[in-house]
């Protein structure tokens, strides 16, 4: 089986340490990508091809792991020859799904939920062809939720309401103890109702925010489009602080 990647950041260079098999092959293309991709896919074990096309072509599986706004483009370029199962793993609204659907055959709609570089994600599918993945459950915990394209996208715009608008307030409610000199006293207090590790995992959270607002923006904006909802005030708020 050969599985080939459109996009080589963190999720699809884990998916290659986590899927460990001598029966299957990764495949990608140094295409167009920066120096210091091109480095990490030389580094990596996976096969070189000469254009995205070719992977395309050849996979079996194709993910596709971008940034939202390059999702439909990528969908609309390389779709077409994809004969096998177009996994999209794409942090988009379901509006978009349904349209990456109209360019590709046997889409499974992806979502990877916990740290993308995480020893133990779990990878939540829906779409009609979502079974046969369901061996991937050897390497990396798969569950299927249902046959419908569209709902793997939508418990990921559910799962973000709530995680970043949580990081902009830890965000906000730091920096104020921060510059009040109580910082540390901070985190402490909120240990002794949130658990021992929350410390840790929230700087976590809010070094992860910060570095990539972009990305989380365009998250954020994507929820707010697709709900179309006036009582998304929190997340509103939210994408205001990344904005900031």
């Amino acid at each position: 089986m050969i599985i080939g990647f459109i996009g080589f950041g963190k999720v699809s260079q884990n998916l290659i340490e986590l899927i460990d098999s001598k029966d299957i092959e990764f495949i990608t293309s140094t295409e167009g990508r920066s120096s210091k991709t091109a480095d990490k896919i030389q580094q990596s074990d996976v096969r070189i091809l000469d254009s995205f096309k070719d992977v395309a072509i050849e996979s079996d599986i194709l993910v596709s792991a971008n940034s939202p706004g390059n999702a439909i483009d990528v969908a609309k370029t390389y779709g077409k020859y994809a004969d096998g199962i177009y996994l999209d793993l794409n942090n988009i609204s379901p509006d978009t799904t349904f349209e990456i659907n109209e360019h590709v055959h046997n889409l499974v709609d992806g979502a990877i939920i916990g740290k993308i570089d995480s020893a133990e994600p779990v990878l939540y599918l829906s779409g009609e062809k979502s079974d046969e993945l369901l061996f991937l459950n050897d390497f990396i915990q798969t569950k299927k939720i249902s046959d419908n394209i569209g709902d793997a996208s939508i418990l990921k715009l559910l799962r973000s309401t709530y995680t970043k608008t949580l990081s902009s307030l830890l965000i906000e409610s730091s920096a104020l103890a921060r510059n009040h000199g109580l910082e540390d006293e901070f985190f402490e207090i909120l240990s002794v109702t949130e658990g021992e590790d929350f410390t840790e995992k929230s700087k976590s959270r809010i070094s992860n925010t910060l570095n990539s607002r972009k990305r989380k923006s365009e998250e954020l904006e994507q929820i707010i489009d697709y709900f179309n909802d006036d009582d998304l005030v929190m997340v509103k708020a939210a994408l205001e602080k990344l904005n900031r």
